[in-house]
């Protein structure tokens, strides 16, 4: 959401289960049926979904980001 800050959400969408497949304008998508996210608490910014995304770990170990859900 802002440099240095790392966040990690499911990778399903809670609408019908569809993987997500981008992230633009500060939302992450889901292609099936247009559902849209928030990168910084993962609430519901665009229906058809109507609950938010599971908030995983996200630590930094060097140059890589783990998450661990």
């Amino acid at each position: 959401p802002t440099a240095g800050e790392f966040k990690a959400f499911d990778k399903r969408c809670t609408h019908a289960g569809c993987p997500v497949a981008e992230i633009v304008d500060g939302t992450i998508t889901c292609f099936c049926h247009g559902s849209r996210f928030s990168i910084t608490d993962g609430s519901v910014v665009r229906g058809p979904a109507t609950e938010p995304h599971t908030e995983a770990t996200a630590t930094v170990s060097g140059d890589v980001v783990v998450v661990t859900d």
